[in-house]
């Protein structure tokens, strides 16, 4: 690995210009267990160096902890790097499986005013909708959030988890840069209808979770057996249980390929999502999220592996065989409503 920086790309027709690999912030002070918030600074650090631009966090995250932890570096860094945040969902403290979503204006207005005050900036530069109500008409969200443009609090548009028919009806009201959903070996819902959708409109698709929270680099198997009491992959259907063994099974054929490459399956299943933006010919920024700046590195090297078209179709099939849902309750998802 050497320090060269990686390429850059747009996100949207007009949106910012980034890294092709982004940095999912919420693990340094939420969801994942304890942090080590020296470690954790210091892999915000190190992704810039090597050339990632894009950093992912929420006001959900720790209810505005992760913004807080984020602003330093931030302020640091300010006009080298692109901050991405968002609003819309709470997580209630007893109980991490539950979801409070909002996307009325009076809610955005204070969400944005607040994030703003947290993350210490004047503007924040790409501002997501984090998941969708669907008792607001989506053309008054996006409304809403346009107004912020205009008012200078926020550059650019972006929304996670929303449908091909959603993305269609808020680009009408304004150009969104960027939709953010799970993408990844295990996660591939998006792909019949979404994708398409962000590639007509020339708008960039961000995939989270491209590493399926941690389950694809093969670093545990298990949530209940090997994960803290506090980390909320607990909760997922995915990493319990039987379902848990089945899936384990399923990174056979990456380990045989990260094996070739000399890589290890976290670059493999990286390398599989970035490559997606040649396949399907738009704009792909996953955010796989760290707390350790050696992983950084590791994931950043990823955007250097190749596959060929035989890796390519052993990895085919591998999505269509996982068990279990990647959330318990899928309503707010975009795949629980295409």
């Amino acid at each position: 690995m050497t320090d060269a920086r990686i390429p850059t790309v747009r996100l949207g027709e007009n949106g910012p210009e980034v890294g092709i690999q982004g940095l999912g912030c919420m693990g340094m002070s939420f969801a994942y267990g304890p942090t080590d918030a020296g470690q954790a600074r210091a892999a915000l650090e190190r992704a810039l160096e090597l050339g990632v631009t894009l950093y992912d966090t929420a006001d959900a995250y720790g209810a505005g902890e992760n913004e807080r932890f984020l602003s330093p570096f931030f302020t640091a860094h300010r006009e080298e790097v692109v901050i991405a945040t968002k609003f819309a969902l709470s997580i209630p403290q007893d109980d991490p499986t539950k979801r409070i979503i909002r996307n009325d204006a009076p809610y955005i207005r204070e969400a944005v005013e607040a994030s703003l005050k947290r993350l210490d900036v004047d503007v924040i530069d790409l501002y997501y909708m984090h998941r969708r109500d669907v008792n607001v008409p989506i053309e008054e969200t996006v409304g809403t959030m346009a107004e912020l443009v205009r008012e200078g609090k926020v550059k650019y548009l972006g929304l996670s988890e929303v449908t091909a028919d959603e993305l269609r009806a808020a680009h009408a009201v304004h150009p969104i840069a960027a939709v953010q959903s799970e993408w990844s070996l295990f996660s591939r819902d998006i792909e019949a209808k979404v994708v398409p959708a962000a590639r007509d409109l020339g708008v960039a698709l961000v995939p989270y979770s491209p590493l399926g929270r941690g389950f694809l680099t093969g670093s545990f198997t298990h949530a209940e057996q090997e994960l803290t009491a506090d980390d909320f992959r607990r909760h997922q259907p995915r990493f319990t249980g039987a379902n848990a063994t089945a899936n384990a099974a399923l990174l056979e054929p990456i380990r045989a390929i990260a094996e070739a490459h000399d890589a290890t399956l976290g670059q493999i299943a990286l390398a599989w999502v970035q490559q997606r933006a040649t396949i399907d010919a738009l704009p792909v920024v996953p955010i796989p999220g760290t707390r350790k700046p050696g992983r950084v590195a590791e994931n950043v090297a990823a955007t250097a592996v190749v596959l060929t078209d035989e890796e390519l179709s052993r990895l085919e099939h591998i999505a269509a065989k996982v068990a279990g849902e990647r959330y318990a309750d899928m309503a707010f998802t975009s795949a629980g409503r295409e």
